[in-house]
């Protein structure tokens, strides 16, 4: 039993590990990506270089890194870690400091029910790659994130400031809007599959149609794909959907954090991002899913076999799913620098008379066809 919790506990870790890796190398991502796509050179100007003559010979394996400006991200959390922690006269200081707590503990909690593998065995072993294998970890993951939205609103109402109070309330109104049609668009999923476990909805997107087509959820339910990463991409407050942080408008509802709270905020919409580009990937791209890629193996729709230990295949798994969250966060980013900000009132209606109509017909089709198939 022992034994088992320690696996258990070591798999949470790499998962939650690697995306939070992730997410702090996001920031990094935003700042390059966009001058990549706005003809500038960018992030170049934090450097590290070593001055002792024992050292310098390291000097030219992190040249590449700082030409590219990846020391920029550790530059920001140094800068974030030393900064002055401020609170407000007339703040309700309990509420808000567990603001930013709150936000960023149920971001990463939900990770726990998301699936980067299928089974590793070692030993005789059965090591799931999951940090917990739930029937019901669909509704697990919606609850974290409803639960989230608990500290955008504390800290807009507990700041003393009337800026950040419209910035909460503008954000919990966005979230909870977005968040009726990614329930609602995930259930033609649930249907399709049969099942509200995240880890048999990635099996079953294991089938073929015509015997080469993957079964995965973006060829099942190519409506639901559409209308949950425009959900998901609200539910992040992320260009176009980040009213609640026009810095040209309102500010924001962390317009009166500073330092480390500040930071973890800023840390909550980029592992929001990671969290709903595995979300995507689990439900649309068939999670940890190879094409041809079967237990013992390739098995190729001409015929050709190439069969494969089970260690490699699980990894394999696992590389395959984090390429596919890597797709999507490069595509997120890419459709953050192009497009521009909605206004509130377009916002709310592209959410409650486009999105979420959309997302009822869907369910409405997918029953119908789920029932004419038996």
């Amino acid at each position: 039993m022992a034994v088992d919790f320690l696996i258990k506990v070591v798999v949470a870790v790499v998962f939650v590990g690697g995306m939070l890796n992730l997410a702090g190398l996001l920031a990094w991502v935003e700042r390059k990506q966009s001058a990549v796509m706005q003809d500038r050179i960018g992030a170049n100007r934090a450097w590290i270089q070593f001055r002792s003559k024992w050292l310098a010979p390291l000097n030219w394996l992190l040249r590449p890194l700082n030409v590219l400006g990846i020391f920029h991200a550790l530059a920001d959390a140094v800068k974030l870690f030393t900064k002055e922690d401020f609170a407000p006269k007339g703040a309700d200081r309990i509420l808000f400091n567990l603001a930013p707590v709150i936000s960023i503990f149920f971001a990463l909690l939900a990770f726990a029910a998301v699936p980067f593998g299928d089974v590793l065995r070692i030993g005789g072993r059965e090591i799931s790659l999951q940090a917990a294998d739930m029937n019901a970890g669909l509704l697990f993951i919606f609850a974290m994130m409803s639960l989230g939205i608990y500290g955008v609103i504390l800290a807009g109402f507990s700041s003393n400031n009337n800026y950040a109070y419209l910035g909460g309330m503008r954000a919990a109104s966005q979230m909870l809007s977005y968040e009726i049609t990614m329930g609602v668009s995930i259930m033609g999923v649930v249907l399709a599959y049969g099942t509200l476990s995240l880890q048999e909805i990635v099996r079953g997107q294991g089938g073929y149609f015509f015997g080469w087509i993957p079964a995965w959820g973006l060829f099942v339910q190519p409506l639901a794909f559409f209308l949950f990463m425009t959900a998901a991409l609200a539910e992040t407050k992320r260009v176009p959907f980040d009213l609640p942080e026009g810095e040209s408008e309102i500010i924001g509802y962390f317009v009166e954090y500073s330092g480390m709270k500040f930071g973890m905020f800023f840390f909550t919409d980029l592992i929001e991002t990671c969290l709903v580009t595995c979300l995507m990937t689990t439900f649309f791209l068939g999670g940890w899913q190879v094409p041809y890629l079967f237990p013992d193996g390739f098995h190729f729709p001409w015929g050709a076999v190439r069969l494969l230990p089970q260690a490699v295949v699980a990894l394999l798994g696992v590389l395959s799913f984090a390429l596919k969250v890597l797709f999507f966060n490069w595509l997120f980013m890419t459709i953050r620098w192009t497009l521009p900000r909605f206004r509130y009132d377009q916002l709310m209606h592209l959410g409650w008379k486009i999105l979420f109509p959309a997302s009822l017909v869907n369910i409405l089709i997918t029953s119908v066809v789920v029932v004419m198939r038996g």
